[in-house]
């Protein structure tokens, strides 16, 4: 979960609002209270049936072959609104995109706050997934595989029941981790672990223009 949290840049909110969803599916059934700032706001009611829209003041651009999968924050769940996903072309197009969020409560109001998160973008290789060919097999038919999974299983079964024994050292243990320590129930290491990720911040360095302040 830590890496998915980590796993794409955030973009924040900039304006205080309540909001509140009367259940219909026209533009003005979704009240809108801006609690500071002054117009035009970059939050509305565009679509109707009960969305919110951010209008994002960046048009990003990306390498060549690359879509940004937009999406709400991963594991940031919200009561009352849910964040729509969608996948823009962005090393061509020279359009800005929305943000949405769904409401998903009649009249229940939900509050978003300064620097709440309500966007991340994702870079993905376009087509990256259609090359893929996903397959169901018997695990019969990998029997290294099965080896180990039944080690883990064997692994697991033990510790679950000693869990609760007093004084048993994984009381303090907590849990295997061997997932998180990238390492087989036989002691295997695997090579590529990860556990956290450290993105670059985004480099307005190069736009004279740029305001830090802002």
């Amino acid at each position: 979960m830590l890496i998915a949290n980590q796993a794409g840049w955030l973009v924040l909110n900039t304006q205080p609002l309540r909001v509140t969803w009367t259940g219909g599916p026209a533009i003005d059934n979704l009240r809108i209270e801006y609690l500071s700032g002054c117009a035009p706001f970059s939050v509305l009611s565009h679509f109707g049936h009960g969305i919110l829209t951010w209008n994002l003041p960046y048009l990003f651009q990306t390498p060549p072959g690359y879509n940004l999968l937009v999406r709400g924050p991963s594991n940031w769940p919200k009561d009352g609104a849910y964040p729509l996903e969608g996948i823009v072309e962005t090393d061509w197009t020279a359009s800005t995109f929305t943000m949405n969020w769904m409401l998903t409560r009649p009249e229940h109001t939900v509050t978003f706050e300064v620097d709440e998160p309500i966007c991340m973008i994702v870079p993905q290789r376009r087509a990256e997934l259609e090359k893929f060919y996903p397959q169901l097999v018997s695990i019969e038919s990998e029997p290294h595989l099965k080896a180990r999974y039944i080690e883990w299983s064997k692994s697991r079964a033990q510790f679950l029941s000693l869990l609760g024994t007093p004084n048993w050292s994984a009381e303090q243990q907590g849990w295997e981790k061997h997932y998180f320590r990238g390492v087989s129930p036989d002691g295997t290491r695997t090579v590529e672990h990860q556990t956290k990720l450290k993105l670059r911040s985004f480099d307005a360095s190069r736009d004279p223009d740029y305001c830090h302040n802002s």
